[in-house]
């Protein structure tokens, strides 16, 4: 579970960085908006998913 977290993460944030390069405008606004909410999803879900060993 947490190795899909992982990866769909890193996925959004490449998403989201590519966008700005290859699409202008609304689109743009539209899926950096899509791919962020994704990215803030997947890095709550495994922080509040983590280890709470010391």
């Amino acid at each position: 579970m947490k190795a899909l977290l992982w990866f769909v993460l890193a996925v959004a944030l490449v998403v989201n960085v590519s966008t700005s390069f290859a699409f202008d405008g609304v689109q743009q606004a539209l899926i950096s908006i899509g791919t962020g909410v994704t990215a803030l999803g997947a890095g709550v879900t495994l922080f509040l998913t983590r280890s709470r060993e010391a």
